[in-house]
């Protein structure tokens, strides 16, 4: 056997899918074995992996035992003469595993090897080469000296950006989407370190592999798509914990005295410091458009008040100050809150979520207006052209952005991008039915094809050949390319995302998968197009107003509880469990309860109803509460939740 490749998935499925089709390619010719460790995965990815990859040795956990240790599961059984761990969110190339064995054989002192890397937008990932983290290296990186100087040796060798990514080096630190080792190294050195859960665990091991007179290397004669963000997005606090939680291990194990006590301060305070700044900038990408949309609407009202005084009174100070600092910020308040429960913040271009939420917020303050004192009441007139002005100015400031941003004059949520679909006619049709069957919206130019036709002879909707892609590009403005990679070979899809660069978004079509895939971010977990059942359930703005809904009911109970306490036991009950509901414990309705509930359905906090509750006697049959919990998943809104909740109740 001269290969083992241990991949570790964790509901990454579709991605695994699309990472196992390369590794076959990359294997003919090869002896190769592959084993795929699964983390209790709830996305049926070990179901996937052994109807499409039968020649895949499966090992199944039934929790998730971390990184570290899945893969030492399989390197365990491996039989190969060399080792690869490759991440299940990677697309390698079809002589990737040709060329590496290659150096690999003609270098003997090679104990790990890397290879270069880029993202799912054609950018080259650093961290295909890295330099140990030292308190200093940690310092330059945490605060942000690397990114101002990217080529320095000094303040940039966690990324050694001073050696180039297109030439082959001896580095110190490989990356562990791609880490290919003899066995026998790792039978000298031991296995990975399983105090690591995630991240860190390939540092420790090329720091084991130095130290055992061996060198590390950065391959640079293959490439591989390495799509980041796939399991713990990078812009989250998990991730920032995580990962200097790593850091902190590593300085322990293997520095000493005053070092590692400086190096774990170092890294505590990156912590906090790394924490700060993501929360800081989560909280400006969420807020900055309800912020803007809400100084213009409450400027708007100002400017409102003064002028109709002015006119209707002939006082520019006919109203009571409270207006400016009461009514105002409430009027606001509302209208920001409908929209935001609408979905209007979800996405700028969403206009008709942005009205439906000034509409009902219109609605709420009419309402509020006659539960005030008399002395904060002010003019009815005042909340119409406050309504008026807060629709105009929030339009207007959207179409501005849309302008400015997309270049279209009416924004709307379901804008159309210039697709261009690069394959023969077979798999261009079958993109577009499945883009069809997803009901994905996009303006299809035309395909390109891989083939050497005439210009004469080209069928009806190609636009040209493969080396005409650049060009095809620059003429109609594509905006989106969908590879089909039954007829591009992986690396000809690689070199065309590097040379077109990041200003398009590339997704590809794997031969025979059901799903188009692609990932345009380190922050996002990922764009699919699918036909898989889409759960109305795990829909943003549904879980915004499932919770909101949640809270909204157990803030009434709360509010009536003398009522409650007299109404016996079980209406007791319904007082404690609307704490658990409101602190988060729980959900009003949940799934109903089964074994495997939540195995292919979004996860739920458990429920104090169910669906179940709603009939008019509790089925018994297993069969029936899976279908119960299907169509709740699927067709899931609040007025479902309150038809259960006053069924249940009654």
């Amino acid at each position: 056997m001269q290969l083992s490749v241990v991949i570790v998935n964790y509901n990454v499925r579709y991605f695994l899918e699309q990472a196992l089709n390369a590794v076959r390619r990359a294997s003919e010719g090869l002896s190769v074995e592959v084993f795929v460790v699964d983390n209790n995965s709830v996305d049926d990815s070990v179901a996937m992996v052994r109807e499409k990859f039968p020649e895949a040795i499966v090992v199944a956990n039934r929790e998730n035992v971390g990184f570290s240790r899945a893969n030492n599961q399989a390197i365990e059984m491996a039989k190969g003469e060399f080792v690869l761990l490759l991440n299940p969110d990677t697309v390698v190339e079809e002589s990737t595993f040709h060329r590496c064995l290659s150096f690999m054989r003609a270098h003997p002192d090679c104990g790990g090897l890397g290879v270069k890397m880029i993202d799912g937008k054609g950018n080259f990932l650093p961290e295909s080469k890295r330099g140990f983290p030292s308190p200093a290296v940690a310092f330059y990186k945490t605060f942000g000296l690397s990114r101002l100087f990217p080529r320095s040796r000094v303040f940039n060798r966690y990324h050694l950006g001073y050696l180039s990514p297109d030439e082959t080096h001896s580095v110190e630190v490989l990356s562990g989407a791609f880490m290919l080792m003899p066995k026998k190294v790792l039978d000298e050195i031991g296995l990975l370190d399983e105090t690591f859960f995630m991240y860190g665990e390939d540092i420790d091991l090329s720091y084991r592999i130095l130290k055992a007179g061996y060198k590390n290397y950065y391959f640079a004669d293959t490439c591989i798509i390495h799509y980041k963000g796939e399991s713990t997005k990078k812009g989250s606090l998990n991730y920032v914990r995580t990962f200097y939680q790593a850091m902190i291990i590593f300085a322990r194990k293997h520095f000493s005295g005053g070092n590692a006590r400086l190096f774990v301060l170092m890294l505590q305070a990156a912590i906090w410091f790394r924490a700060g700044i993501t929360l800081l900038s989560n909280a400006a990408k969420m807020a900055w458009l309800p912020l803007l949309e809400a100084l213009l609407v409450f400027g708007g009202l100002l400017f409102v008040r003064d002028t109709w005084a002015a006119f209707r009174f002939n006082d520019p100070d006919y109203f009571l100050p409270s207006l400016w600092y009461f009514n105002f910020p409430l009027y606001v308040a509302l209208w920001t809150g409908a929209v935001y429960l609408n979905g209007g913040y979800d996405d700028r271009r969403n206009l008709r979520g942005l009205l439906r939420g000034l509409t009902l917020g219109t609605v709420l303050i009419a309402a509020v207006y006659g539960f005030l004192d008399s002395s904060l009441r002010s003019s009815r007139m005042l909340i119409l052209l406050g309504a008026a002005w807060a629709t105009i100015a929030t339009v207007g400031l959207r179409t501005l952005l849309s302008f400015l941003f997309d270049r279209e004059l009416l924004p709307d949520g379901k804008r159309r991008k210039n697709l261009v679909v690069v394959g023969g006619e077979p798999e261009t049709e079958r993109v577009l039915r499945l883009l069809q069957k997803a009901q994905v919206e996009v303006n299809f130019i035309g395909s390109v094809s891989t083939g050497a036709e005439q210009a004469d002879r080209r069928p009806q909707g190609v636009l040209g050949q493969l080396y005409q892609l650049s060009e095809i590009s620059d003429l109609y403005r594509v905006e989106e390319i969908i590879f089909c990679s039954k007829d591009l070979p992986a690396q000809d899809i690689i070199r065309w995302m590097a040379r077109l660069g990041p200003f398009i978004d590339y997704k590809i079509l794997p031969e025979g998968s059901l799903s188009i895939i692609g990932s345009n971010s380190k922050n996002t977990a990922g764009d699919l197009y699918t036909i898989d059942i889409c759960f109305a359930i795990a829909q943003p703005a549904q879980v915004r107003n499932k919770r909101f809904l949640d809270m909204a009911v157990s803030l009434a109970v709360l509010c009536f509880f003398p009522v409650f306490l007299l109404l016996g036991k079980k209406s007791r009950k319904l007082l404690s469990e609307s704490f658990r509901v409101l602190f988060g414990k729980k959900t009003w309705v949940g799934y109903c309860p089964l074994p495997d509930a939540q195995a292919t359905l979004p996860r739920l906090r458990p429920g104090v109803f169910t669906p179940a509750h709603a009939a008019a006697q509790w089925p018994d049959d297993p069969a029936t509460l899976e279908r119960l919990n299907f169509l709740y998943a699927k067709d899931y809104s609040p007025g479902i939740d309150l038809d259960i909740l006053l069924k249940a109740l009654r």
